[in-house]
């Protein structure tokens, strides 16, 4: 724990130039004594490191002295910082590993891309959830990752949205992947995947995991597994199987512009790319897909007086008498 101390110490003063001991025990979270004998402890082995007395002094390294991380661009030490997401590194217990290492980073580097590096960390931030939705509360996440990590097999008590919804699996995990900030597990079954490593490839919510255990068997990889690629094909063939129909509608200028805003994406995205041209009243006609008929009742409600369902008839009909029941609840 100290030597780790020390290091911190040292990647400090590289980092930041000169600093009080107060400064770094509250960043240590250790008390002004211990700092001082981290410093000479620092200077024992070798470390140019200083003190200047007064209120404007502190320690600082003497000048120079870094740890130069060759063959990295500005660009390249930038786009490092942009990938570093805090709030799923965290979820997984690896917030203050990260933290640790862009330190580690950030004093490596030579001072024009330290510069730029830590610009991009100040400027940009990525919170992935969408407006108006908290992060879904994933309380094994943790065992799960390092399950994933490790490389065992694990067990799980799973509720799932169809009966019986209370589910035991046992499952090789293969990686975790975060979807506008929501995990999923994807693992493999090892009993249908005996015969064909390609089988057995299933998506689990992580926070539908109720119970885990990990397992003492090895996870055996499928030769040439890819992440990122089956994540990719798995999205796909989810959204073509969500949305099974079409409808065909009329919107106004306002419903156009909210469409993407209040409708689900895919729904939204189509309205736009299929809208027509403008007709005189400034409404145009597009075609977007639906799950179903009563799910294009729910979603169409959202625009209100700025939509108008042409087809199917079963859909109008249904917000008909929607629209219908409304006004007599609110005596019109």
């Amino acid at each position: 724990m100290r030597a780790s101390r020390l290091l911190s110490l040292l990647m400090l003063l590289q980092t930041r130039g000169r600093m009080t001991a107060q400064q770094l025990a509250d960043e240590l979270d250790v008390s002004v004594r211990t700092i001082y004998r981290d410093m000479d402890s620092l200077s024992a082995a070798g470390v140019p490191v200083y003190a200047d007395r007064g209120p404007d002094g502190g320690y600082q390294l003497v000048d120079g002295y870094r740890t130069r991380l060759t063959g990295l661009t500005p660009a390249e030490a930038a786009a490092l910082f942009l990938s570093g997401l805090p709030g799923p590194a965290a979820e997984l217990g690896l917030g203050g590993l990260l933290a640790d290492a862009q330190l580690k980073l950030l004093a490596a580097l030579p001072p024009e891309p330290s510069s730029q590096a830590a610009r991009i960390r100040e400027r940009f931030h990525l919170d992935a959830p969408g407006w108006m939705t908290d992060p879904e509360a994933v309380q094994h996440l943790s065992a799960v990752a390092d399950a994933v990590w490790e490389g065992h097999r694990i067990w799980m008590r799973y509720l799932r949205w169809k009966q019986p919804r209370e589910v035991e699996r046992t499952v090789d995990p293969l990686g975790l992947v975060n979807k506008a900030g929501n995990w999923y597990l994807v693992a493999r079954d090892p009993a249908t995947a005996a015969d064909d490593p390609s089988e057995g490839l299933r998506v689990y919510r992580a926070a539908r995991i109720l119970d885990q255990r990990s397992l003492p068997e090895r996870v055996e990889r499928p030769d040439g597994f890819d992440l990122a690629g089956f994540w990719r094909g798995y999205f796909d063939q989810f959204r073509d199987n969500l949305y099974t129909g079409t409808a065909r509608i009329r919107l106004s200028e306002n419903g156009l512009r909210r469409a993407p805003i209040l409708l689900m994406s895919g729904m939204g995205q189509a309205a736009q790319e299929t809208a027509g041209p403008a007709e005189a009243d400034g409404w145009c006609t597009a075609t977007v897909p639906i799950e179903s008929i009563r799910h294009g009742l729910v979603e169409f409600l959202k625009l209100g007086p700025d939509v108008e369902v042409l087809d199917p008839p079963e859909l109008r009909d249904m917000l008909t008498e929607a629209i219908r029941n409304m006004a007599k609840m609110y005596g019109v």
